[in-house]
C-alpha cells in the first residue's frame, strides 16, 4: 500500500536509535523527508549517516538539541522550518521504587516525556491547521493506562501524554489534521537490549536464554515475545498519512494484547 508520504515533511523526536529511529527509517522508506533529533551531534550524525545508507536516494537531516530545554527547542523549532508530520518519541523510562523517586527526578520526567511534546506541538500544530494538513503522533505507553508500580514516575508522564494528545485532537475539528497516540507495550529497544545484555554478563548466561527469562515474567503478553521496533513504526507510519484520515482523537494500542488482558 501507498502510504502517500512523498514530500511530506517529518519531524521525529529522540530518533537516533530504538523505536524512534525505527519511525524515522519506516517514514523515509515511505517517501517522506525525515528529520532526525538527538542530545549530541554525533548521535545525530551517525543516526543521519545510516538512515542514508539504508534508503539510498533519501535526504533525511539531522537537528541535535535536548528537548527537555526550551531554548534548544527553539532552536530546533527555527531550524526544521515547516513540518507536516510530528512524531513525539522522546522519553525517559527507568525502573525505581516509589519513595526513591526524587522531585527532580519527577521533574526531568516530565520536562522530557510531557513538556517536549507540548512545546513542539505548541509550536507546529498552528501551522499544520493553517495549510489544512497534518499528522500529530504521541508514542505512549501501555503504562500510562496501566501503570506499573515500579515505574509510577514513567507511568504517569505516560498517561499525562495521552491527555495531552486527546486535547489537541479536539483543536482539529473539521480539518485534515489529525492527533493521535500509539500504546505501546513491551518493546526490545536498544535501551531494553542493553539492560538484558548487563542482565546476560552479570548471570554469565546467554543473552537470548535472558531475554526469554525477562518476557516470560510478563505473564499479560498474548504474543510471549517482544514487540520489535519496527512493528511499533509500521503503525506510525500509517497514522501519519494520509490513509489514516478518519482515526484521530484516538490512543491505538500496539501494546501485543497487554491490556486485553489486565484491565
Amino acid at each position: 500500500m501507498d502510504l502517500e508520504l512523498q514530500g511530506r515533511t517529518a519531524l521525529v523526536s529522540g530518533s537516533t536509535q530504538g523505536i524512534g529511529y525505527a519511525i524515522a527509517s519506516a517514514l523515509t522508506a515511505e517517501g517522506a523527508e525525515v528529520m532526525i533529533n538527538g542530545r549530541t551531534t554525533a548521535a545525530v550524525d551517525a543516526a543521519v549517516s545510516r538512515l542514508r545508507a539504508e534508503h539510498p536516494g533519501a535526504r533525511p537531516r539531522g537537528i541535535a538539541a535536548d528537548l527537555a530545554d526550551p531554548e534548544e527547542t527553539s532552536r530546533l523549532l527555527g531550524e526544521a522550518g515547516e513540518v507536516d508530520v510530528l512524531v513525539n518519541n522522546v522519553g525517559l523510562f527507568g525502573l525505581a521504587p516509589f519513595g526513591d523517586i526524587a522531585d527532580e527526578d519527577w521533574q526531568r520526567y516530565f520536562d522530557v516525556n510531557v513538556m517536549s511534546g507540548v512545546r513542539l506541538s505548541r509550536a507546529l500544530l498552528p501551522g499544520m491547521l493553517h495549510r489544512g494538513w497534518g499528522r500529530v503522533v504521541f508514542i505512549a505507553s501501555e503504562s500510562g493506562v496501566n501503570v506499573p508500580a515500579d515505574m509510577i514516575h514513567y507511568g504517569t508522564t505516560k498517561a499525562a501524554m495521552l491527555a495531552l494528545a486527546n486535547g489537541l485532537a479536539k483543536l482539529t475539528r473539521g480539518t485534515g489534521v489529525t492527533v493521535n497516540s500509539i500504546l505501546g507495550g513491551p518493546t526490545y529497544s536498544d535501551g531494553v537490549e542493553a539492560a538484558v545484555a548487563q542482565l546476560a554478563a552479570a548471570q554469565g548466561a546467554p543473552v537470548e536464554a535472558v531475554k526469554a527469562a525477562v518476557i516470560a515474567q510478563n505473564r499479560t503478553t498474548l504474543l510471549e515475545r517482544f514487540i520489535d521496533p519496527a512493528e511499533i513504526a509500521s503503525l506510525v507510519a500509517y497514522l501519519a498519512s494520509p490513509r489514516s484520515s478518519a482515526t484521530n482523537g484516538s490512543a491505538v494500542r500496539a501494546d501485543g494484547g497487554v491490556l486485553t488482558t489486565t484491565l
